[in-house]
């Protein structure tokens, strides 16, 4: 019985690791982007780092929370896939690409007028009028971003991610010397400042789309899917499945995005300094939070492929080996910010800077808080993604309200400003939410998927005996 177990055991790292490691890379390499864009920016000083961290930072949650809402296109793509339904998994698709594109307009408007948010929320005036431009270049880059998101969440559920890795590790560079081209100017290029590093990462994120929808289209086996077919009309059926799972998915996310993003905009409330530290933290702890989402979204295509043979017991294996492996792997992580806390810093903010004792101060307290909650973010991260993979979305959305912003943001309220600890109130209150939440949505998992098991062994016992 060990001999089984350690055999299903290994089974389920080599898939798991086959999907989630191209994905890993990936993500990885698409945050890699913003971090490098925030160290060319960053060598010009500590206000253009706080200005591009924050705008940067507020532009990335509108993503992701997007991209929460269409990562249901990748659920209905995971469960054709198991069922066979290839055709199916097309049409999910070609939805996806109109619903990125009805909802990629308004939230461009909302990036190109980010700088009134900052403006309305006190953010120190010299950050907000360096922001605008880079706001108003990087602003395109939204429906490439949506766009190339779909295309990932298709080829990731039909297990097969490994062109994603290929074009966005090689896009990382590619982003890094374009960014210090344009905003520090050469070849005959004028210095376009900040606006050049939003202009950098729009022309790579069409770049990336454009390569991997070329990808898709010449791949004989994938272009069998059906997603180039010839009548592109919308769905509504699957349209509505993707917005009634997807809106609970994007809630969720929103109310994870507004926890960073409120603890950004507080940080900027107290002092530019503080802004520009937690923007260093940011910087680190987004590294193992993107980790994690690749190991969450292995998981989830693992969850929703056993949902789609109808096998519940497959389905929680998968959920509960990818959680257990998403808290040893960034468990491991803790010793790179605790050791390397002075590497981590210097590669954002220079000596000779005004202002950086201040900085490095608090961000060496800042990052010694998020070694402790990484692993709690990388959790709650897959569980919730697990979750997904059941179509189970609307009561991981209280949970998160919950998590996030009462024991998140309203602790960390509490202990910043009445309790006077300032920033590192705000990053203890980071902790206590991704804590509560990630523990509470993997236990939403465990009693969810146990259940519905016992639920099927009692009908078939029923069956059996009838």
């Amino acid at each position: 019985m060990l001999a089984r177990f350690s055999d299903h055991t290994r089974q389920e790292l080599s898939i798991l690791s086959k999907i989630a490691l191209p994905l890993i890379a990936a993500f990885l390499s698409e945050y890699l982007m913003f971090v490098t864009t925030k160290i060319v920016v960053g060598q010009l000083g500590y206000l253009e780092l706080a200005a591009v961290g924050i705008s940067g930072d507020l532009t990335f949650e509108v993503l992701v929370i997007l991209i929460g809402l269409l990562s249901i296109v990748g659920v209905l793509c995971a469960q054709a896939e198991g069922s066979g339904d290839k055709k199916q998994a097309g049409l999910a698709v070609r939805q996806g690409f109109i619903i990125s594109t009805a909802v990629g307009m308004p939230a461009m408007a909302l990036i190109w007028n980010m700088d009134i948010v900052l403006a309305l929320t006190n953010q120190d005036p010299r950050v907000v009028e360096l922001a605008r431009p880079f706001l108003h270049f990087i602003t395109p880059s939204v429906l490439a971003v949506l766009y190339f998101s779909v295309l990932r969440s298709f080829v990731a559920a039909l297990s097969r991610p490994k062109a994603v890795m290929y074009i966005t590790v090689a896009a990382v560079p590619a982003n890094y010397l374009l960014a210090l081209l344009l905003v520090n100017g050469g070849w005959g290029i004028p210095a376009l400042g900040l606006a050049g590093a939003g202009l950098a990462m729009t022309i790579v994120s069409w770049t990336m789309f454009a390569l991997l929808l070329l990808h898709v289209y010449i791949t004989d086996d994938l272009r069998g899917y059906g997603v180039f077919a010839s009548r592109w009309k919308i769905d509504l059926a699957i349209c509505r499945e993707i917005t009634v799972l997807g809106i609970p998915v994007a809630g969720l996310l929103i109310f994870e995005a507004s926890l960073f993003t409120v603890v950004s905009i507080l940080a900027g409330i107290i002092n530019a300094e503080t802004l520009a530290a937690y923007q260093i933290t940011v910087a680190w702890f987004g590294i193992p939070f993107v980790v994690a989402i690749g190991i969450a979204e292995a998981t989830m295509v693992r969850v929703a492929q056993g949902i789609g043979q109808g096998n519940w017991q497959r389905a929680r294996d998968s959920g509960m080996f990818g959680m257990a492996c998403g808290v040893l792997l960034l468990g491991s992580m803790i010793v790179f910010p605790v050791g390397l806390t002075d590497t981590i810093i210097s590669i954002f903010i220079s000596n000779d800077d005004t202002g950086s004792k201040t900085v490095s101060a608090l961000a060496t307290n800042f990052l010694m808080i998020a070694a402790l909650f990484q692993v709690f973010d990388g959790l709650q991260a897959i569980a919730a993604r697990a979750l997904r993979g059941l179509k189970d979305s609307l009561v991981p959305l209280w949970i998160a309200g919950f998590g996030y912003w009462i024991m998140g943001i309203g602790g960390g309220v509490l202990l910043a400003f009445p309790a006077n600890m300032q920033g590192i109130g705000l990053m203890w209150g980071l902790a206590m939410g991704l804590f509560t939440t990630g523990v509470l949505l993997a236990i939403r998992f465990h009693r969810l998927t146990a259940n519905r098991i016992i639920r099927q062994l009692r009908q078939a016992e029923l069956k059996n005996t009838g």
